[in-house]
């Protein structure tokens, strides 16, 4: 909150106030600036599930003070990408099929309710948003950049979440996105061949949104994200018994 401050009496023998401006506060910038670091690399996978994420080498390999790190890693723990144990500190969250169902039953509902609430509540501007970001998903199916392709999904996902027009399901969606983003990166880095089948799926998708057929796109989206959920089951699953041989050795 900014500064009440006073100036000397005016005319008439009154004293006028002002507001100062809000003062600025780095630490916060620095917070959400490194919080939005450390999200892409357990997103990306460049942070293992259960890394330690230690205050001390953040603040080392960042040149920041203590307190922009430990809300950036509070931040994390919000998002569901991070986890706090007693006596062991900040860890990566881990990746398990229990995980895994948790969130996709809610992104299966939300998703759906999403395309099929765009497709009630569509608008001009919202329809070629949506065939703008799919387009651009289509050159990166291409090129097969892996990496632009899922950032151009999560894009082509949000215009239709702003078409749907709902505040509400726009914030419960955020509330499980970024857990969701691990598990969809995953998809396309294991299994190329989603990538295909996402762009003839949001194909399909923005046509029904565009012609109104509501319930229609619903059941496309939610075939789409039934089809995927299995996809990373199977990895998912395939890795834990990887991990168990390895173990057993």
């Amino acid at each position: 909150m900014g500064r009440v401050s006073t100036r000397p009496l005016g005319p008439g023998g009154c004293r006028t106030m002002e507001l100062s401006p809000p003062e600025f506060r780095a630490p916060e910038v620095i917070a959400k600036e490194l919080a939005r670091y450390l999200e892409e690399q357990i997103i990306f996978g460049n942070f293992a599930p259960r890394t330690r994420l230690v205050e001390e080498d953040i603040v080392r390999q960042h040149k920041v003070s203590r307190s922009p790190v430990r809300e950036a890693l509070r931040m994390l723990e919000q998002e569901g990408l991070a986890i706090r144990e007693s006596r062991r500190g900040v860890r990566v969250s881990p990746i398990s099929v229990t995980d895994l169902d948790e969130v996709y039953a809610c992104r299966l509902v939300l998703e759906g309710l999403a395309a099929e609430t765009a497709a009630k509540n569509r608008t001009k501007q919202a329809v070629a948003a949506i065939n703008a970001q799919l387009q651009d998903l289509e050159q990166a199916l291409q090129r097969q950049d892996m990496s632009a392709f899922f950032r151009q999904n999560v894009r082509l996902s949000q215009a239709i979440y702003d078409a749907s027009g709902s505040a509400t399901l726009k914030r419960l969606l955020s509330s499980i996105g970024k857990q969701a983003l691990r598990y969809r990166y995953i998809a396309y880095s294991r299994a190329p061949e989603m990538m295909q089948v996402s762009v003839a799926a949001n194909r399909d998708i923005a046509q029904a949104i565009a012609h109104g057929r509501t319930r229609h796109a619903r059941v496309l989206t939610e075939d789409v994200i039934q089809r995927s959920w299995q996809v990373i089951r199977g990895v998912i699953a395939e890795d834990q018994g990887a991990s168990t041989g390895t173990s057993s050795q």
